[in-house]
């Protein structure tokens, strides 16, 4: 059911979100009040250098508690409230955001080993396991997410979206089935640099879970798409696969499909991706759309229970689970593609000229 729509400026132009609320809004039948957020890149650049940590508690002693522990832990350049708007929604936890350094090595109790991206990781994923009632849900750098209870254009009236802008929107608009629809189980869900909205079911949800928790990531937003995120942080970050192999991971071609490949390199490939990363693989049926900073990508199961589809022109791509979805934010498209099953389609962007790549994908 759930509505995905997102949008990415090859050149790093940033904008309002007025035509990604157009996108997810057009798909209001795909949620049921339960869940919509925004995730928005390029949104602090004042403060681009910093992580940014968006904190949710359940009422004012929370935050006072992540409040002294960031204290602890981090050096805080600044702190303030994420300014919302009470009128369409009156019960919803507090909200805080932090701009934090990571302290240098040896300082504050960071061990050598630790890089500053790996330091923050351990740090969030203890406030979530630890301080009652609070959660870190957003904590990359010049990255904001905004997600809660509510229908797309609740949630981003709410926020106060129109005061942000962004070279990168990533939209959803949840159908919670069996997990619960609560403020931190919306979508988009978020570690540092990695994004992801997502429509359908992680079924290996328990397998994913045990595999990232030998990594020591800790899993506690109560919902199977939160394993995606971390997946792709653990396998694009820390074990520095491309993006095309992490994807080949997550949706990995069937073994009679790999049988049939010619010999040579790329069998030799994907028999040792398959193999090495069994447990990272994704089950069910999903469609996922993930924003990193380096670009955006797409990726369905192999056999495409969810859709999704990609447009573009000039400097913009565009994805969203319906094509009338991609002419709410571009009229007149040069190109709409549509991928196959289990096929990525993969937007980047060099980080010295912001210069994207036009549609390409990684097919099996």
């Amino acid at each position: 059911m759930c509505g995905i729509a997102g949008l990415i400026n090859s050149k790093g132009k940033r904008e309002h979100g007025n035509r990604i609320k157009r996108a997810i809004m057009l798909q209001n039948e795909r949620g049921n009040g339960l869940g919509a957020g925004f995730a928005v890149y390029g949104a602090y650049p004042e403060y681009r250098d910093q992580y940014a940590l968006h904190v949710m508690a359940k009422d004012s002693k929370g935050l006072k508690l992540v409040e002294e522990f960031l204290h602890r832990d981090f050096n805080i350049i600044h702190g303030q409230d994420i300014p919302v708007w009470n009128f369409k929604i009156n019960d919803h936890p507090f909200f805080r955001i932090f701009f934090v350094d990571p302290p240098a090595p040896g300082e504050k109790g960071r061990e050598d080993r630790f890089t500053d991206d790996d330091y923050t990781l351990d740090r969030v994923m203890e406030v979530n396991a630890r301080v009652e009632g609070v959660f870190i849900y957003s904590s990359g750098k010049d990255i904001g997410v905004f997600k809660g209870v509510g229908t797309p254009g609740d949630i981003y009236d709410f926020f106060r979206l129109d005061d942000y802008s962004g070279h990168t929107w990533l939209a959803h608009n949840r159908f919670p089935t069996n997990t619960p629809g609560w403020w931190g189980g919306a979508h988009p869900f978020n570690l540092l640099s990695y994004s992801i909205v997502h429509n359908g079911e992680i079924s290996s949800y328990g397998t994913n879970v045990r595999y990232l928790e030998s990594f020591g990531y800790r899993c506690t937003m109560q919902t199977d798409s939160e394993v995606v995120a971390y997946l792709l942080d653990l396998l694009i970050r820390k074990h520095g696969l491309p993006v095309e192999d992490a994807a080949t991971v997550l949706a990995p071609p069937y073994w009679t499909s790999v049988e049939q490949e010619e010999e040579g390199d790329k069998k030799e490939k994907l028999l040792a991706l398959k193999l090495i990363y069994e447990s990272a693989m994704l089950n069910g049926p999903f469609a996922v759309l993930a924003a990193f900073d380096r670009g955006m990508f797409t990726l369905t199961d192999n056999t495409k229970l969810r859709p999704m589809t990609v447009g573009q022109r000039g400097d913009y791509s565009y994805f969203a689970s319906e094509i009338s979805a991609l002419y709410e934010m571009e009229e007149e498209l040069e190109q709409v593609y549509t991928p196959r099953a289990g096929e990525p389609c993969i937007i980047t962007f060099d980080q010295q000229d912001n210069q994207a790549d036009p549609i390409k994908t990684a097919a099996h």
